[in-house]
């Protein structure tokens, strides 16, 4: 009875796993044949995307466009004023994807897909490249920094002055006067010319105390004095000394600074106690930097850097400095099944070095 039983449960097997298995590598195929046009959505800035320029459409709509035609789709486009409109339409399912710089953070995964990243980014500063007025070069002289320095280093001299003044007052009493006004003060004077090692020789210590003081002042004088010019050279740099030129965020805390708002530099700036001031697009955040509005713009820095080389603006100056790196990829509503054919056409795209042909088109070699 039991060798009756099992070619009837292995045939069993075999019919199960083959209904099962068909249906589902038969149904990606069945779902995206059910638009014959695709409804895409387009947002987003120069370099990227262009509006109303026939000759250049910009790297995502070039990449799209491509992967499009490789695999056979239709499409219609329609266009939006900022990202976050865009994508709260693909979440309303309006749209089949959104082209475009999108940013890919995880509070976006949340509500949508994306598609492999076509390009690395990051965020970077812009500001003004103005010469300063007189107050802006003294400035610096007053910071608190630079004013706490002073104030230890006069405490430091005061105590050493103190040392040598109680060690000299009984044995050389013409250099040290027993008055504590005017022997403190000389052994300060004697401690700055040992520091400074100028040696003008009016004052020297005579005793064993006075002499190992002044010896170990020497020392541990050479170290300091190091220390206190770094970092007064750290405070006042050329370029402080010179243009309004913001290098790092550190220099923007509690100051107005213009990004898109929605974007990740937004999210950004927040963590450094800026002052944002919310703009709709780069071309509005730029004028109010021109018009002395914000100290700075901080946004991500392809499109920065676009922008400043195609104006010719010379008198602003983009930062080195590169913040939050980001992935630029094409967004889908979560329950989408485009993105593996997307996918596989990006991968193709970069291999092919087409994606890199793009880039360099709109940003040059270097990038």
């Amino acid at each position: 009875m039991a060798k009756t039983c099992k070619p009837d449960l292995l045939a069993f097997l075999v019919y199960a796993i083959l209904s099962f298995t068909f249906p589902l590598q038969a149904q990606p195929t069945q779902t995206q044949t059910i638009k014959d046009t695709l409804i895409v959505g387009v947002a987003g800035s120069e370099p990227f995307v262009f509006e109303n320029n026939p000759d250049r459409k910009g790297i995502a709509l070039d990449i799209w466009e491509n992967l499009a035609s490789r695999e056979n789709w239709n499409y219609k486009y329609k266009t939006f004023n900022t990202v976050d409109e865009a994508l709260t339409s693909l979440k309303k399912d309006e749209l089949d994807l959104v082209v475009g710089p999108i940013s890919i953070t995880s509070k976006r995964l949340e509500k949508i897909k994306f598609s492999q990243p076509f390009y690395n980014s990051s965020l970077t500063i812009a500001s003004r490249n103005d010469n300063l007025d007189l107050w802006q070069k003294i400035k610096p002289f007053f910071s608190t920094k630079l004013l706490m320095a002073v104030l230890i280093f006069l405490i430091i001299l005061a105590f050493v002055g103190t040392l040598l003044w109680y060690a000299e007052r009984k044995e050389s009493p013409d250099q040290f006067p027993s008055d504590p006004l005017n022997g403190i003060g000389t052994g300060m004077w004697l401690a700055i010319v040992t520091m400074s090692t100028t040696g003008y020789g009016d004052k020297a210590p005579i005793t064993v105390a006075g002499r190992i003081i002044a010896g170990s002042w020497m020392v541990i004088s050479i170290i300091f004095a190091t220390s206190m010019v770094a970092g007064i050279a750290s405070t006042l740099t050329l370029k402080s000394l010179g243009t309004s030129t913001i290098t790092n965020i550190e220099q923007l805390k509690n100051k107005k600074v213009a990004t898109v708002g929605g974007s990740p530099s937004e999210v950004f700036l927040k963590e450094f106690n800026t002052k944002i001031v919310r703009v709709n697009h780069l071309e509005e955040a730029i004028s109010k930097l021109k018009k002395k509005e914000v100290e700075a713009v901080v946004y991500d820095r392809p499109q920065l850097l676009y922008y400043l080389n195609s104006h010719n603006e010379e008198d602003l100056h983009m930062a080195k400095a590169e913040y939050y790196k980001l992935n630029y990829g094409f967004a889908f509503p979560l329950n989408s099944t485009l993105t593996y054919e997307v996918n596989r056409s990006l991968l193709e795209l970069a291999v092919e070095q087409e994606i890199k042909d793009y880039l360099d088109m709109y940003l040059g070699k270097d990038e």
